[in-house]
Protein backbone atom coordinates (compact mmCIF):
# COMPACT_ATOMS: atom_id res chain seq x y z
CA UNK A 1 0.00 0.00 0.00
CA UNK A 2 1.44 3.72 -0.84
CA UNK A 3 1.32 6.22 1.88
CA UNK A 4 -0.40 9.74 0.61
CA UNK A 5 2.89 11.32 -0.20
CA UNK A 6 3.39 8.61 -2.61
CA UNK A 7 -0.25 8.24 -3.88
CA UNK A 8 0.44 11.64 -5.22
CA UNK A 9 3.42 10.82 -6.88
CA UNK A 10 1.81 8.26 -8.38
CA UNK A 11 -1.07 10.23 -9.68
CA UNK A 12 1.53 12.98 -11.14
CA UNK A 13 3.22 10.49 -12.94
CA UNK A 14 -0.30 8.51 -14.46
CA UNK A 15 -1.50 12.22 -15.49
CA UNK A 16 1.57 13.41 -17.34
CA UNK A 17 1.78 10.13 -18.85
CA UNK A 18 -1.94 10.08 -20.06
CA UNK A 19 -0.98 13.84 -21.21
CA UNK A 20 1.95 12.42 -23.88
CA UNK A 21 -0.47 9.72 -24.34
CA UNK A 22 -3.43 11.87 -25.50
CA UNK A 23 -0.93 14.05 -27.24
CA UNK A 24 0.32 11.47 -29.25
CA UNK A 25 -3.11 10.27 -30.38
CA UNK A 26 -4.43 13.73 -31.00
CA UNK A 27 -1.62 14.01 -33.56
CA UNK A 28 -2.58 10.42 -35.28
CA UNK A 29 -6.03 12.36 -35.38
CA UNK A 30 -4.91 15.53 -37.27
CA UNK A 31 -3.02 13.00 -39.23
CA UNK A 32 -6.30 10.77 -40.38
CA UNK A 33 -8.56 13.59 -41.04
CA UNK A 34 -6.23 14.85 -43.37
CA UNK A 35 -6.16 11.85 -45.54
CA UNK A 36 -9.78 11.12 -45.18
CA UNK A 37 -9.97 14.17 -46.31
CA UNK A 38 -8.52 14.08 -49.37
CA UNK A 39 -10.60 11.00 -50.03
CA UNK A 40 -13.65 12.75 -49.55
CA UNK A 41 -13.36 16.46 -49.95
CA UNK A 42 -13.01 18.70 -53.64
CA UNK A 43 -12.03 22.53 -53.14
CA UNK A 44 -12.22 22.46 -49.62
CA UNK A 45 -16.07 21.09 -49.60
CA UNK A 46 -17.31 17.74 -47.94
CA UNK A 47 -18.89 15.63 -51.46
CA UNK A 48 -21.68 13.77 -50.41
CA UNK A 49 -21.05 11.06 -52.65
CA UNK A 50 -17.43 10.57 -51.95
CA UNK A 51 -18.80 10.88 -48.04
CA UNK A 52 -21.03 7.85 -48.94
CA UNK A 53 -18.32 6.23 -50.66
CA UNK A 54 -15.79 6.28 -47.96
CA UNK A 55 -17.86 5.25 -45.17
CA UNK A 56 -15.42 2.54 -44.29
CA UNK A 57 -12.42 5.72 -43.95
CA UNK A 58 -15.20 8.11 -42.69
CA UNK A 59 -16.60 6.53 -39.91
CA UNK A 60 -13.32 5.05 -38.71
CA UNK A 61 -12.61 8.28 -38.57
CA UNK A 62 -15.25 9.10 -36.52
CA UNK A 63 -14.59 6.01 -33.99
CA UNK A 64 -10.78 7.45 -33.77
CA UNK A 65 -12.11 10.81 -32.92
CA UNK A 66 -14.69 9.30 -30.65
CA UNK A 67 -11.29 7.35 -28.71
CA UNK A 68 -9.41 10.25 -28.83
CA UNK A 69 -11.90 12.47 -27.13
CA UNK A 70 -12.43 9.70 -24.75
CA UNK A 71 -8.91 9.53 -23.91
CA UNK A 72 -8.62 12.76 -23.11
CA UNK A 73 -11.69 13.19 -21.17
CA UNK A 74 -10.35 10.31 -18.97
CA UNK A 75 -7.02 12.41 -18.91
CA UNK A 76 -8.90 14.99 -17.53
CA UNK A 77 -11.30 13.12 -15.16
CA UNK A 78 -7.62 11.93 -13.50
CA UNK A 79 -6.52 15.34 -13.22
CA UNK A 80 -9.18 16.38 -11.51
CA UNK A 81 -9.50 13.99 -8.72
CA UNK A 82 -5.69 14.47 -7.92
CA UNK A 83 -6.57 18.09 -7.76
CA UNK A 84 -9.34 17.31 -5.10
CA UNK A 85 -7.08 14.54 -3.97
CA UNK A 86 -9.40 11.83 -4.75
CA UNK A 87 -7.54 9.60 -7.15
CA UNK A 88 -7.19 6.67 -5.07
CA UNK A 89 -5.89 3.22 -6.25
CA UNK A 90 -9.20 2.25 -7.75
CA UNK A 91 -9.53 5.52 -10.10
CA UNK A 92 -5.65 5.01 -11.10
CA UNK A 93 -6.70 1.61 -12.15
CA UNK A 94 -9.44 2.75 -14.42
CA UNK A 95 -7.37 5.20 -16.05
CA UNK A 96 -4.14 3.58 -16.44
CA UNK A 97 -6.51 0.55 -17.89
CA UNK A 98 -9.00 2.46 -20.36
CA UNK A 99 -6.14 4.34 -22.05
CA UNK A 100 -3.70 1.36 -22.35
CA UNK A 101 -6.38 -0.73 -24.24
CA UNK A 102 -7.89 2.13 -26.02
CA UNK A 103 -4.14 2.96 -27.33
CA UNK A 104 -3.65 -0.99 -28.33
CA UNK A 105 -7.40 -0.49 -30.19
CA UNK A 106 -6.33 2.48 -31.69
CA UNK A 107 -2.97 1.41 -33.30
CA UNK A 108 -4.38 -3.26 -33.96
CA UNK A 109 -8.14 -2.11 -34.62
CA UNK A 110 -11.34 -0.21 -33.45
CA UNK A 111 -14.68 -2.38 -33.53
CA UNK A 112 -17.07 -0.85 -34.93
CA UNK A 113 -19.02 -3.34 -34.37
CA UNK A 114 -18.53 -7.24 -33.81
CA UNK A 115 -17.29 -7.72 -37.56
CA UNK A 116 -16.26 -4.13 -38.60
CA UNK A 117 -12.61 -3.50 -37.03
CA UNK A 118 -10.79 0.05 -38.42
CA UNK A 119 -7.16 -0.28 -38.68
CA UNK A 120 -5.22 3.08 -39.36
CA UNK A 121 -4.41 1.89 -42.64
CA UNK A 122 -8.05 1.98 -43.08
CA UNK A 123 -8.11 6.04 -42.13
CA UNK A 124 -5.56 6.77 -44.49
CA UNK A 125 -2.52 6.23 -42.17
CA UNK A 126 0.75 3.96 -42.78
CA UNK A 127 1.09 0.87 -40.32
CA UNK A 128 4.73 2.25 -39.50
CA UNK A 129 4.09 6.00 -39.36
CA UNK A 130 0.77 5.38 -37.21
CA UNK A 131 3.08 2.72 -34.75
CA UNK A 132 6.13 5.27 -34.56
CA UNK A 133 3.91 7.94 -32.74
CA UNK A 134 2.43 5.52 -30.49
CA UNK A 135 5.34 3.53 -29.76
CA UNK A 136 6.08 5.91 -26.55
CA UNK A 137 2.47 5.78 -24.81
CA UNK A 138 2.27 2.19 -25.69
CA UNK A 139 5.18 0.80 -24.16
CA UNK A 140 3.99 3.50 -21.18
CA UNK A 141 0.51 2.04 -20.54
CA UNK A 142 0.97 -1.94 -22.04
CA UNK A 143 3.29 -3.10 -19.13
CA UNK A 144 1.75 -4.70 -16.07
CA UNK A 145 -2.15 -4.89 -17.35
CA UNK A 146 -2.48 -8.28 -16.40
CA UNK A 147 -1.78 -7.43 -12.63
CA UNK A 148 -3.83 -4.34 -12.67
CA UNK A 149 -6.97 -6.38 -14.23
CA UNK A 150 -6.48 -8.65 -11.16
CA UNK A 151 -6.14 -5.82 -8.73
CA UNK A 152 -8.92 -4.03 -10.09
CA UNK A 153 -10.99 -7.02 -9.58
CA UNK A 154 -9.86 -6.87 -6.01
CA UNK A 155 -10.79 -3.89 -5.05
CA UNK A 156 -14.18 -4.29 -6.72
CA UNK A 157 -14.66 -7.05 -4.89
CA UNK A 158 -13.47 -5.57 -1.44
CA UNK A 159 -15.73 -2.25 -1.99
CA UNK A 160 -19.67 -1.97 -2.65
CA UNK A 161 -20.40 1.07 -3.67
CA UNK A 162 -22.74 2.46 -6.20
CA UNK A 163 -20.44 2.79 -8.94
CA UNK A 164 -16.96 1.56 -9.70
CA UNK A 165 -14.57 4.21 -8.57
CA UNK A 166 -15.54 7.92 -7.61
CA UNK A 167 -17.40 9.45 -10.58
CA UNK A 168 -15.68 12.67 -10.03
CA UNK A 169 -19.06 14.76 -9.33
CA UNK A 170 -20.12 17.62 -6.87
CA UNK A 171 -22.03 16.90 -3.74
CA UNK A 172 -25.27 17.95 -4.99
CA UNK A 173 -24.94 15.43 -7.90
CA UNK A 174 -23.64 12.95 -5.96
CA UNK A 175 -26.51 13.08 -3.72
CA UNK A 176 -29.12 12.46 -6.69
CA UNK A 177 -27.32 9.73 -7.62
CA UNK A 178 -27.63 8.10 -4.25
CA UNK A 179 -31.63 8.94 -3.82
CA UNK A 180 -32.31 7.58 -7.55
CA UNK A 181 -30.23 4.60 -6.60
CA UNK A 182 -32.46 3.88 -3.45
CA UNK A 183 -35.67 4.49 -5.51
CA UNK A 184 -34.09 1.55 -8.17
CA UNK A 185 -33.63 -0.73 -5.96
CA UNK A 186 -36.24 -0.74 -4.20
CA UNK A 187 -39.03 0.19 -6.66
CA UNK A 188 -38.01 -0.99 -10.07
CA UNK A 189 -35.31 -3.09 -10.02
CA UNK A 190 -37.24 -6.01 -8.22
CA UNK A 191 -40.37 -5.47 -10.43
CA UNK A 192 -38.43 -5.12 -13.97
CA UNK A 193 -38.36 -8.61 -14.78
CA UNK A 194 -41.86 -9.36 -14.21
CA UNK A 195 -42.48 -5.80 -16.32
CA UNK A 196 -40.38 -7.43 -19.17
CA UNK A 197 -41.30 -10.72 -19.13
CA UNK A 198 -45.25 -9.83 -19.35
CA UNK A 199 -44.83 -7.11 -21.44
CA UNK A 200 -46.74 -4.68 -19.31
CA UNK A 201 -46.47 -0.81 -18.70
CA UNK A 202 -44.38 0.40 -16.05
CA UNK A 203 -47.29 1.95 -13.12
CA UNK A 204 -48.50 4.54 -13.08
CA UNK A 205 -47.63 5.15 -9.03
CA UNK A 206 -43.96 4.56 -10.64
CA UNK A 207 -44.15 7.32 -12.45
CA UNK A 208 -45.96 9.24 -9.45
CA UNK A 209 -42.78 8.41 -7.41
CA UNK A 210 -40.46 9.72 -9.83
CA UNK A 211 -42.48 13.16 -10.33
CA UNK A 212 -42.18 13.15 -6.20
CA UNK A 213 -38.12 13.16 -6.61
CA UNK A 214 -37.99 15.66 -9.55
CA UNK A 215 -36.78 13.79 -12.51
CA UNK A 216 -39.40 15.05 -14.71
CA UNK A 217 -38.64 18.67 -14.00
CA UNK A 218 -34.27 18.40 -13.55
CA UNK A 219 -33.43 20.95 -16.14
CA UNK A 220 -36.67 22.74 -16.56
CA UNK A 221 -35.80 26.45 -15.02
CA UNK A 222 -36.99 27.25 -11.16
CA UNK A 223 -39.30 29.87 -12.88
CA UNK A 224 -41.48 26.94 -15.00
CA UNK A 225 -41.66 24.80 -12.24
CA UNK A 226 -38.66 22.65 -12.39
CA UNK A 227 -35.19 22.39 -10.57
CA UNK A 228 -33.24 24.58 -12.87
CA UNK A 229 -30.44 22.11 -12.69
CA UNK A 230 -28.15 21.27 -15.70
CA UNK A 231 -27.78 18.42 -18.29
CA UNK A 232 -25.27 16.85 -16.07
CA UNK A 233 -27.96 15.96 -13.93
CA UNK A 234 -30.13 13.85 -16.14
CA UNK A 235 -26.99 11.78 -16.89
CA UNK A 236 -26.79 10.46 -13.38
CA UNK A 237 -30.91 10.39 -13.30
CA UNK A 238 -30.78 8.22 -16.12
CA UNK A 239 -27.92 6.42 -15.36
CA UNK A 240 -29.31 5.16 -12.46
CA UNK A 241 -32.71 4.91 -13.52
CA UNK A 242 -31.78 2.98 -16.36
CA UNK A 243 -29.90 0.23 -14.04
CA UNK A 244 -33.01 -0.56 -12.48
CA UNK A 245 -34.69 -0.73 -16.00
CA UNK A 246 -34.06 1.04 -19.20
CA UNK A 247 -37.68 1.76 -19.36
CA UNK A 248 -37.85 3.61 -16.52
CA UNK A 249 -34.60 5.67 -17.42
CA UNK A 250 -36.29 6.32 -20.86
CA UNK A 251 -39.39 8.04 -19.42
CA UNK A 252 -37.22 10.29 -17.82
CA UNK A 253 -35.69 11.20 -21.03
CA UNK A 254 -39.00 11.49 -22.53
CA UNK A 255 -39.81 14.82 -20.79
CA UNK A 256 -36.16 16.24 -21.18
CA UNK A 257 -37.23 16.42 -24.88
CA UNK A 258 -40.06 17.79 -24.51
CA UNK A 259 -38.93 20.29 -22.25
CA UNK A 260 -35.94 21.01 -24.42
CA UNK A 261 -37.49 21.58 -27.41
CA UNK A 262 -40.19 23.78 -25.86
CA UNK A 263 -37.88 25.57 -23.73
CA UNK A 264 -35.20 26.35 -27.22
CA UNK A 265 -37.83 26.94 -29.46
CA UNK A 266 -41.70 27.97 -27.55
CA UNK A 267 -43.47 30.81 -27.17
CA UNK A 268 -43.56 32.15 -23.63
CA UNK A 269 -46.94 31.65 -23.70
CA UNK A 270 -46.23 27.76 -24.49
CA UNK A 271 -43.48 27.62 -22.17
CA UNK A 272 -45.63 28.51 -19.19
CA UNK A 273 -48.39 26.31 -20.11
CA UNK A 274 -46.24 23.52 -20.73
CA UNK A 275 -43.14 23.47 -18.70
CA UNK A 276 -44.85 23.49 -15.31
CA UNK A 277 -46.99 20.52 -16.16
CA UNK A 278 -43.87 18.34 -17.31
CA UNK A 279 -42.03 19.42 -14.29
CA UNK A 280 -44.84 18.14 -11.84
CA UNK A 281 -45.17 14.92 -14.10
CA UNK A 282 -49.13 15.60 -14.81
CA UNK A 283 -48.30 15.87 -18.22
CA UNK A 284 -46.58 12.72 -20.22
CA UNK A 285 -45.18 13.61 -23.22
CA UNK A 286 -43.80 11.49 -26.49
CA UNK A 287 -41.79 11.82 -29.48
CA UNK A 288 -43.83 11.60 -32.49
CA UNK A 289 -40.57 11.74 -35.27
CA UNK A 290 -39.74 8.42 -37.03
CA UNK A 291 -41.39 7.53 -40.40
CA UNK A 292 -41.39 3.97 -41.86
CA UNK A 293 -39.12 4.71 -44.79
CA UNK A 294 -36.90 7.47 -43.19
CA UNK A 295 -35.56 6.07 -40.38
CA UNK A 296 -32.97 8.47 -39.16
CA UNK A 297 -33.03 10.49 -41.74
CA UNK A 298 -35.73 12.63 -40.61
CA UNK A 299 -34.74 15.38 -43.17
CA UNK A 300 -37.03 13.42 -45.78
CA UNK A 301 -40.21 12.56 -43.62
CA UNK A 302 -43.39 12.77 -45.19
CA UNK A 303 -46.22 13.57 -42.76
CA UNK A 304 -48.21 16.59 -43.56
CA UNK A 305 -49.80 19.40 -41.41
CA UNK A 306 -52.43 21.14 -43.68
CA UNK A 307 -53.64 24.71 -42.12
CA UNK A 308 -57.56 24.88 -42.18
CA UNK A 309 -58.29 28.34 -39.97
CA UNK A 310 -57.70 27.78 -36.44
CA UNK A 311 -56.25 24.38 -36.49
CA UNK A 312 -53.37 21.92 -38.73
CA UNK A 313 -55.02 18.55 -40.04
CA UNK A 314 -52.29 16.20 -39.91
CA UNK A 315 -52.12 13.07 -42.65
CA UNK A 316 -49.17 10.31 -42.54
CA UNK A 317 -47.56 7.49 -41.10
CA UNK A 318 -45.41 7.41 -37.96
CA UNK A 319 -43.35 4.72 -36.47
CA UNK A 320 -41.22 3.34 -33.52
CA UNK A 321 -43.40 5.68 -30.97
CA UNK A 322 -42.54 4.89 -27.37
CA UNK A 323 -45.19 5.28 -24.82
CA UNK A 324 -47.69 7.19 -27.15
CA UNK A 325 -50.85 5.36 -25.81
CA UNK A 326 -50.47 7.03 -22.25
CA UNK A 327 -48.96 10.18 -23.63
CA UNK A 328 -50.80 13.38 -23.06
CA UNK A 329 -48.33 15.17 -25.23
CA UNK A 330 -46.97 14.83 -28.43
CA UNK A 331 -44.13 16.17 -29.89
CA UNK A 332 -44.74 15.78 -33.34
CA UNK A 333 -42.48 16.76 -36.56
CA UNK A 334 -44.41 17.20 -39.59
CA UNK A 335 -43.67 18.81 -43.39
CA UNK A 336 -46.00 22.10 -43.01
CA UNK A 337 -44.09 23.54 -46.34
CA UNK A 338 -44.73 20.94 -48.93
CA UNK A 339 -42.69 22.84 -51.04
CA UNK A 340 -39.70 23.29 -49.46
CA UNK A 341 -37.71 20.18 -49.37
CA UNK A 342 -35.08 18.95 -46.13
CA UNK A 343 -35.28 20.76 -42.84
CA UNK A 344 -36.45 23.89 -44.00
CA UNK A 345 -40.05 22.82 -44.44
CA UNK A 346 -40.62 21.17 -41.17
CA UNK A 347 -42.49 22.30 -38.08
CA UNK A 348 -42.96 20.56 -34.42
CA UNK A 349 -46.68 20.40 -33.07
CA UNK A 350 -47.24 20.36 -29.53
CA UNK A 351 -50.41 17.88 -30.15
CA UNK A 352 -52.58 16.93 -27.28
CA UNK A 353 -54.41 13.85 -26.84
CA UNK A 354 -56.36 11.69 -24.60
CA UNK A 355 -54.95 8.94 -22.48
CA UNK A 356 -55.28 5.62 -24.19
CA UNK A 357 -55.99 1.99 -22.39
CA UNK A 358 -54.75 -1.34 -24.56
CA UNK A 359 -58.29 -1.80 -25.24
CA UNK A 360 -58.63 1.40 -26.76
CA UNK A 361 -55.11 2.68 -27.22
CA UNK A 362 -56.00 5.81 -29.01
CA UNK A 363 -59.38 7.74 -28.27
CA UNK A 364 -58.85 10.53 -30.92
CA UNK A 365 -60.12 11.23 -34.11
CA UNK A 366 -58.06 11.09 -37.14
CA UNK A 367 -55.43 8.81 -34.78
CA UNK A 368 -54.78 4.38 -35.11
CA UNK A 369 -52.13 2.75 -34.10
CA UNK A 370 -50.66 -1.38 -34.07
CA UNK A 371 -48.37 -2.30 -31.10
CA UNK A 372 -45.02 -3.41 -32.51
CA UNK A 373 -44.03 -6.13 -30.03
CA UNK A 374 -39.79 -6.22 -28.98
CA UNK A 375 -37.04 -7.85 -27.83
CA UNK A 376 -36.62 -5.20 -24.78
CA UNK A 377 -36.74 -1.84 -24.17
CA UNK A 378 -40.27 -3.24 -22.83
CA UNK A 379 -42.54 -1.02 -20.04
CA UNK A 380 -43.82 1.69 -22.59
CA UNK A 381 -44.80 0.05 -25.49
CA UNK A 382 -43.82 0.72 -28.97
CA UNK A 383 -46.39 1.73 -31.92
CA UNK A 384 -47.05 2.62 -35.41
CA UNK A 385 -49.65 5.16 -35.93
CA UNK A 386 -51.24 6.54 -38.31
CA UNK A 387 -52.77 9.95 -38.62
CA UNK A 388 -55.57 10.76 -40.88
CA UNK A 389 -56.92 14.30 -40.62
CA UNK A 390 -55.90 14.44 -36.92
CA UNK A 391 -56.42 17.62 -35.82
CA UNK A 392 -53.71 19.92 -33.73
CA UNK A 393 -54.55 23.87 -32.40
CA UNK A 394 -52.89 26.21 -34.71
CA UNK A 395 -51.46 27.77 -31.37
CA UNK A 396 -49.27 24.20 -30.95
CA UNK A 397 -47.35 24.99 -33.24
CA UNK A 398 -43.93 25.10 -31.30
CA UNK A 399 -42.27 28.61 -31.99
CA UNK A 400 -43.27 30.83 -34.62
CA UNK A 401 -40.55 30.34 -36.81
CA UNK A 402 -40.08 26.92 -38.66
CA UNK A 403 -38.13 25.09 -36.71
CA UNK A 404 -34.46 23.30 -38.06
CA UNK A 405 -33.38 20.03 -36.63
CA UNK A 406 -22.43 1.92 -28.64
CA UNK A 407 -12.39 -13.90 -19.02
CA UNK A 408 -14.27 -13.31 -16.28
CA UNK A 409 -12.22 -11.03 -14.55
CA UNK A 410 -11.25 -9.60 -17.62
CA UNK A 411 -14.61 -8.84 -18.68
CA UNK A 412 -15.48 -7.32 -15.82
CA UNK A 413 -12.67 -5.11 -15.40
CA UNK A 414 -13.12 -3.33 -18.62
CA UNK A 415 -16.85 -3.29 -18.24
CA UNK A 416 -15.92 -1.35 -15.29
CA UNK A 417 -13.17 0.51 -17.11
CA UNK A 418 -15.68 1.40 -20.15
CA UNK A 419 -18.40 2.75 -18.39
CA UNK A 420 -16.49 4.96 -16.62
CA UNK A 421 -14.85 6.32 -19.72
CA UNK A 422 -17.96 6.14 -21.24
CA UNK A 423 -19.52 7.98 -18.58
CA UNK A 424 -16.65 11.28 -18.38
CA UNK A 425 -17.54 11.31 -22.15
CA UNK A 426 -20.96 11.88 -21.50
CA UNK A 427 -20.62 14.08 -18.58
CA UNK A 428 -17.99 16.55 -20.74
CA UNK A 429 -20.44 16.50 -23.72
CA UNK A 430 -23.61 17.75 -20.77
CA UNK A 431 -20.73 20.44 -18.92
CA UNK A 432 -20.13 21.92 -23.04
CA UNK A 433 -24.17 22.23 -23.40
CA UNK A 434 -24.41 23.77 -19.74
CA UNK A 435 -21.79 26.10 -20.46
CA UNK A 436 -23.57 27.12 -23.60
CA UNK A 437 -21.32 25.86 -26.21
CA UNK A 438 -22.03 23.82 -28.76
CA UNK A 439 -22.17 20.23 -27.94
CA UNK A 440 -23.88 18.41 -30.81
CA UNK A 441 -20.36 16.58 -31.86
CA UNK A 442 -18.98 15.70 -28.49
CA UNK A 443 -22.69 14.41 -27.57
CA UNK A 444 -22.72 12.37 -30.76
CA UNK A 445 -19.29 10.73 -30.08
CA UNK A 446 -20.56 9.71 -26.38
CA UNK A 447 -23.94 8.53 -27.54
CA UNK A 448 -21.95 6.73 -30.44
CA UNK A 449 -19.37 4.84 -27.55
CA UNK A 450 -21.91 4.64 -25.15
CA UNK A 451 -24.04 2.64 -27.35
CA UNK A 452 -21.79 -0.13 -28.42
CA UNK A 453 -20.36 -0.26 -24.50
CA UNK A 454 -23.88 -0.64 -23.00
CA UNK A 455 -24.48 -3.91 -25.63
CA UNK A 456 -20.46 -4.96 -25.71
CA UNK A 457 -21.55 -5.23 -21.62
CA UNK A 458 -24.67 -6.73 -21.54
CA UNK A 459 -22.88 -9.35 -24.29
CA UNK A 460 -20.51 -10.42 -21.61
CA UNK A 461 -22.74 -10.26 -18.90
CA UNK A 462 -24.58 -12.89 -20.73
CA UNK A 463 -21.51 -14.76 -21.48
CA UNK A 464 -20.58 -14.67 -17.51
CA UNK A 465 -24.05 -15.85 -16.99
CA UNK A 466 -23.63 -18.92 -19.40
CA UNK A 467 -26.23 -20.84 -19.89
CA UNK A 468 -28.81 -19.31 -17.33
CA UNK A 469 -28.07 -16.02 -19.46
CA UNK A 470 -29.88 -17.05 -22.15
CA UNK A 471 -32.77 -17.82 -20.02
CA UNK A 472 -35.72 -15.47 -19.73
CA UNK A 473 -36.22 -16.31 -16.36
CA UNK A 474 -32.85 -14.65 -15.54
CA UNK A 475 -33.11 -10.71 -15.87
CA UNK A 476 -29.69 -10.62 -17.16
CA UNK A 477 -31.02 -11.59 -20.43
CA UNK A 478 -34.06 -8.94 -20.33
CA UNK A 479 -30.92 -6.11 -20.01
CA UNK A 480 -29.02 -7.67 -23.43
CA UNK A 481 -32.19 -7.06 -25.35
CA UNK A 482 -32.76 -3.70 -23.63
CA UNK A 483 -29.27 -2.56 -24.32
CA UNK A 484 -29.37 -3.82 -28.54
CA UNK A 485 -31.54 -0.70 -29.23
CA UNK A 486 -29.45 1.65 -28.00
CA UNK A 487 -27.19 1.85 -31.31
CA UNK A 488 -30.43 1.71 -33.30
CA UNK A 489 -32.59 4.39 -31.80
CA UNK A 490 -32.09 8.21 -31.69
CA UNK A 491 -29.83 8.10 -34.13
CA UNK A 492 -28.05 4.45 -35.67
CA UNK A 493 -24.50 3.98 -35.22
CA UNK A 494 -23.71 4.18 -38.81
CA UNK A 495 -25.65 8.15 -39.05
CA UNK A 496 -23.65 8.83 -35.92
CA UNK A 497 -20.35 7.48 -37.32
CA UNK A 498 -21.25 10.01 -40.83
CA UNK A 499 -22.29 13.05 -38.83
CA UNK A 500 -19.22 13.25 -36.38
CA UNK A 501 -17.11 12.40 -39.62
CA UNK A 502 -18.38 14.67 -41.89
CA UNK A 503 -18.26 17.87 -38.50
CA UNK A 504 -14.70 16.76 -38.46
CA UNK A 505 -13.78 17.15 -41.97
CA UNK A 506 -15.65 20.60 -42.14
CA UNK A 507 -13.83 21.70 -38.87
CA UNK A 508 -10.38 20.87 -40.46
CA UNK A 509 -10.98 23.94 -43.56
Amino acid sequence: MLDQAQRRDAGAKLIALARAATQAVEALLADATAAVGRRVMVDDQVVDRLLDREQRATHGLAWLATYVESMRQLAAYAERMHAGGALGELEELLVQLGIGEYLAQIQGGIPMSQGEIVRPVDVGLAADAAAARMAGPLRAFASGNVERRARLIELMRAHHHGTVGDCGLDETLATIRDEMRKFADSEVAPQAQQWHRTNSYIPLDVLAQMSELGVFGLTIPQEYGGLGLGKESMCVVSEELSRGYIGVGSLGTRSEIAAELIIGSGTEEQKRHWLPKLAAGDVIPTAVFTEPNTGSDLASLKTRAVREGDIYKVYGNKTWITHPVRADLMTLLVRTNPNEAGHRGLSMLLAEKPRGTDDHPFPAAGMSGTEIEVLGYRGMKEYEIAFDGFEVKAQNLLGEPIINFPRVADKIAMMAVEIMITRQLTYFAARQKDSGKRCDLEAGMAKLLAARVAWANADNAVQIHGGNGFALEFAVSRILCDARILSIFEGAAEIQAQVIARRLLAASN
